[in-house]
Parts: C-alpha cells; structure tokens; sequence
C-alpha cells in the first residue's frame, strides 16, 4: 500500500497536505507524552496532603505508569501490526484523556486507577512513534526524532511550571492535574484523519518470520536497554522529587516549581539538536560523554548545595537530561536495520528499561523518609550516571541490534 511506503523521495520530503497533517499529528500526539507526569511533582505536596498519604504512596504515584510502560511497551508492536500504527495511537490517545479526567476525580484510588490508565496510554506513544518516524521518514529520522522529542518537552516544560500556581490557587490540585485533557482530546481531534488511510504496516519490506532473529540475542539491546531505563529513571526521579529537593535547600515552593520547569525547558536545545547529530554520526559516544559530564556538575553542585547557582544546575541537568533521552529514542533508529526491528527494539527496551525506571521514584522517596535528607539521594543519582554513561558507551558505537544478511 502507499502508505506503507516513506513520505519522502531521496533526503527531501515531499511536502503535501497529508504529510503537513502527519508531521502536526506527531507533534501533537508527542505533547501528550509528558504533561501529564510532569504536572505531579511540583504539586506533589498537595497531593499527598490532601489524600492524607505518605512519601512512598506519593512516590507510587509517579512509578505507575512506568510500571504501565513496562508491562504494555512488547504488546505495543502487537497491537500495531493487527490494528494498524495510525489507529493503534487513536486508541492510546483517547485512553489517555479518559484516563487524565478519572485522575482528577479526587479519591486516591481514582489518583491510581487514571494514573495507570495514563501509563497504559503513554506506553503505546513512547514505543510507536520512533518506529513511524523510520517508517514514514527513513532517511530524516534525526529531524523528525527532534521534533517529537522537542515536543515532548515543551509541554512537560509548560506542565512543571503552571502546575503549582494552579493548584495553589483557587482551581487546587485535581483541575492541575486534570487540565491536560484539553490537550490530549485536541491530539485526538488532529490524529483522527490518519485513520482514513490503509493502515501502515511495520513489516512491508521486512524479514519474515523465517529469517526473523530475536533481538534479546544481541548484547547491544541490552545496553540500548540499560540506556533507555536509567536515563528515564534519572528523569522519573527528578521529576518527583527535584521539586522538594530544592525547598529542602530554603526555596519556596513555588520558585521550586518554576525552577524544576526551566529545567525542562532547558532540554529542548538538546532534544533537537542532539537527534540530528546523532543521525549524521556513525559513533555517537562523544554525545554519551557530554551528557555525562554535565549530569555530574549539575548533581554534584546541588550536592554541595551552592544554591546561589541553582538556576546553572537546572540548565546543565536539562541539557543532559534532553541529550540523554533523545539520543536514547535515536538507538531505536540508529541500532536498527527496518521500522519493523526499531519497533521491537522500541518495546523491548521501553519495557525493561521503564521497569528499572520505576524503582527510582519510590527508592528515592524512602530514603528520604528513614533519613530524613536528600544528602543520600544525590549520591545515588552521581552512581547511576556513572552507570548510564557506561551503558551509553556501548549502545553508541556503530552496529547493529541483527546480524547483516
């Protein structure tokens, strides 16, 4: 079918109407991403005290849906080949929304039923958008990588930063949370024409089930795992706790709240230039070492707690926050041969990567609670970009997840 084939001839797209569409439909659906997680943890006190739970319960909140990724990113593809990528994300984006209102309800098992049923939603995004990218634009992965992964951040940007002066107002922590469904129903309003088309099929041109070579064979997923998971788990943690963590210091609430939102917005020169790089390089581990550099000053001056630099610590952990997750979503283009591989890849890695990401949250908010500091905390967060640069060393050298035929 056509639409199985790219949108673009040679290294130019061919710009018509249905691909302005598609490229506005990703843009959208990847706005969605994030909002809805990074809107909890400058609020994440409110919640905890309205519902009267503890900091792990609060911790649960921002694991479940990495818990959700974990268990739906391998069903992903699944889905996908027997509904079609385009009606797969309808799917996932109208979940989404119902999931983002049950949330805002105001009971804590509302908060945990429509958190789960955003991670379910969240999950299918994560995994079958790089894999419609190499599908539709094989040969502009990096530009459109960084469109999807800027996108992403905006909003998670936008999120971080509204979040506490909405729920610190007069519209209080459920509309905070329950905003977001405006953005996911446009999403779903702009994907809905992708549905007219015959569905796009991951595996035209791909090897049969014959000659398929199962990718959990090849050291490199792992290390693309290990990759994906720890830097997410960075992000999740951060996330959840970076908000408190600066008010532990003497910051107000709310500059805690905006500085966690420059943070995320920080990212986004990264998240755009990075994929482009990446996708012009065959070895991608100077990107690795960058990144590692700047997680480390940045971790290591809130650690010493000057804060008269907090805003220099925000920028270098957003830059390598941005550099570490969008380099991550290229391996799923740059490690693999066909869209039908960067989609197993994509879930493979997702899965065990976000269930890795999930202890962080929860860990972090313990150890908070039997020591009563983040002295502790932030060490771990230096150990584990010690082991993400590790990890990032090997997924960034030139190969491939299959052997060549």
């Amino acid at each position: 079918m056509a639409t199985n084939h790219a949108v673009q001839n040679g290294n130019k797209i061919k710009w018509n109407r249905n691909v302005w569409l598609l490229v506005i439909g990703i843009i959208f659906i990847s706005s969605t991403l994030r909002a809805p997680l990074t809107s909890v943890g400058p609020i994440i006190s409110f919640i905890r005290d309205g519902l009267h739970i503890s900091n792990v319960l609060a911790g649960f909140i921002t694991t479940i849906p990495l818990l959700a990724f974990a268990v739906i990113s391998p069903l992903a593809p699944k889905f996908s080949k027997r509904f079609g990528i385009e009606r797969t994300l309808l799917f996932s984006t109208a979940l989404l929304a119902v999931g983002i209102l049950t949330r805002s309800l105001g009971t804590t098992s509302m908060l945990l039923l429509g958190t789960s049923l955003i991670g379910v939603a969240i999950a299918f995004g994560n995994v079958l958008l790089p894999s419609l990218i190499k599908l539709k634009f094989p040969l502009q992965v990096g530009l459109l990588t960084g469109l999807f992964t800027v996108s992403m951040n905006i909003s998670a940007s936008i999120a971080a930063g509204i979040s506490y002066p909405l729920a610190s107002g007069e519209f209080g922590w459920k509309i905070a949370l329950g905003i977001w469904f405006i953005l996911a129903v446009i999403a779903f309003i702009i994907w809905l024409p992708q549905i007219r088309k015959p569905k796009s099929d991951l595996n035209s041109g791909t090897q049969t089930k014959k000659e398929h070579v199962p990718l959990w064979k090849s050291p490199l997923t792992w290390t693309v795992t290990l990759s994906m998971g720890l830097q997410s788990l960075i992000f999740y943690t951060t996330a959840a706790w970076i908000p408190e963590m600066l008010q532990s210091q003497g910051m107000s609430a709310n500059t805690a709240g905006w500085m966690f939102s420059f943070m995320q917005f920080s990212q986004l020169p990264a998240t755009f230039i990075i994929p482009i790089i990446a996708g012009r390089r065959k070895d991608q581990r100077p990107l690795v070492a960058v990144y590692g550099a700047l997680y480390i000053v940045g971790f290591g001056g809130i650690l010493a707690g000057w804060t008269s630099l907090t805003v220099l610590w925000m920028i270098l952990l957003g830059l390598a926050g941005g550099a570490s997750f969008s380099l991550a979503m290229m391996f799923f283009s740059l490690r693999t041969r066909t869209a039908d591989e960067a989609a197993e890849l994509s879930g493979t890695a997702q899965s065990f990567g976000y269930l890795l990401a999930a202890v962080g949250p929860v860990l972090f908010g313990y150890i908070h609670d039997i020591s009563n500091s983040w002295t502790t905390a932030n060490f771990l967060f230096l150990i584990t970009v010690v082991l993400l640069v590790s990890a990032g060393m090997h997924a960034a050298k030139e190969g491939y997840v299959t052997p060549e035929k």
